[in-house]
């Protein structure tokens, strides 16, 4: 063979090592992928339970394949023993039967939820308040009340008992500076609840989740698909009609996202609605035109709070708290003329999609 031919020869082959190696490189890096999404799926755990007299579910991933349903439940558990009024002995219900005097914590949870309350409280000019029990109560929506409007000399007699400054605190203890006042945190609560989880989570290196527990949210790092988490939010209209539909999807970056509406708890007395959204300062169900309101916050208990003001103050308020807050960003549904429509924070825009435009 001449050297030439030679050297065509030692090309060809060299040419043929050199792709060879080329596809087995991409063979083994596209395996590797493969191996890295099966291992990633396998890490996935989706848990379902009952708590707080609704439902949850939690999704995270776990590269140690760690079943956290027991602790979670626990932890449930340990929440509603002091801030649940449903439970007769929580800490919050032993609170509330004092006619005067103090309820020193046994709980990690009091304290914090007592220090948001009272935030909100000074930044919405009263318009949260956990105060709002006893006209919870009288309006039909506390445990075991009968759903029937109150009189005008009982709300009269109540409204002294309703105010944040009615109540004092400190590291250790909550007391009555007027007797028989009473705490509602349900308006806070559960937003508060998922933190609690989300902070468990995170104390245990898991970074990618979705805690969703009666409609408050906290998500972290990324879906299974390698997303944002891409949440609904409800329309109004069709959630009073017992229809589960979409009206805008909202994708969340390691936030908590919670939404007020008065679509669910509510009444019909002699052709009137009455809903559980009470307004601290007249003592009266609220009637305007905002239908519900969804805010997103760094947390999610900030957002449960804030998202219950909105639908106190209405549309117009609640858009001159969110200039004050830039830490918040909202979705408020709202009735113009019979028709919906939506505002949106400007932050917000690029990461909300309307799925339903109009609903009657």
């Amino acid at each position: 063979m001449n050297p030439r031919a030679k050297n065509i020869l030692y090309s060809l082959i060299l040419l043929i090592a050199i792709v060879g190696v080329y596809h087995y490189r991409a063979y083994k890096k596209e395996q590797q992928q493969l191996d890295e999404i099966q291992n990633l799926s396998s890490g996935w755990f989706e848990l379902r339970g009952a708590a707080q007299g609704t439902t949850y579910q939690i999704k995270y991933y776990d590269s140690l394949k760690r079943d956290f349903q027991p602790a979670i439940d626990s932890l449930l558990r340990q929440f509603d023993l002091a801030l649940s009024t449903y439970v007769p002995a929580s800490e919050i219900s032993r609170f509330n039967i004092l006619d005067s005097g103090r309820l020193c914590y046994e709980s990690p949870y009091f304290l914090p939820v007592l220090r948001k309350s009272q935030e909100v409280y000074e930044a919405t000019a009263g318009a949260f308040d956990p105060t709002i029990a006893p006209l919870v109560r009288a309006y039909g929506f506390a445990p075991g009340a009968p759903p029937e409007p109150p009189a005008a000399p009982v709300l009269d007699s109540l409204r002294r008992l309703v105010g944040f400054f009615n109540i004092g605190f400190d590291d250790s203890c909550v007391w009555k500076k007027r007797s028989f006042v009473q705490l509602d945190f349900n308006a806070i609560a559960q937003g508060y609840s998922v933190d609690v989880l989300a902070d468990y989570l995170l104390a245990q290196g898991v970074r990618h989740f979705m805690i969703e527990l009666g409609g408050e949210l906290r998500c972290a790092g990324k879906n299974k698909d390698g997303e944002h988490w891409r949440i609904g939010i409800k329309d109004p209209v069709q959630a009073e009609k017992g229809k589960n539909v979409a009206y805008a999807i909202v994708a969340l970056d390691n936030e908590g996202l919670a939404t007020s509406g008065n679509y669910e708890k509510f009444y019909i007395k002699n052709g009137k609605k009455y809903t559980h959204t009470i307004d601290p300062l007249t003592a009266k169900p609220v009637n305007h035109s905002l239908l519900s309101a969804t805010v997103i916050a760094p947390d999610a208990m900030t957002a449960d709070a804030y998202a219950t003001a909105f639908m106190v103050v209405g549309l117009e308020k609640a858009r001159r708290l969110l200039e004050l807050h830039p830490e918040l960003k909202a979705y408020l549904i709202y009735d113009d003329r019979g028709t919906l429509k939506a505002f949106v924070s400007p932050a917000l825009r690029q990461r909300i999609v309307e799925v339903k435009q109009e609903s009657k």
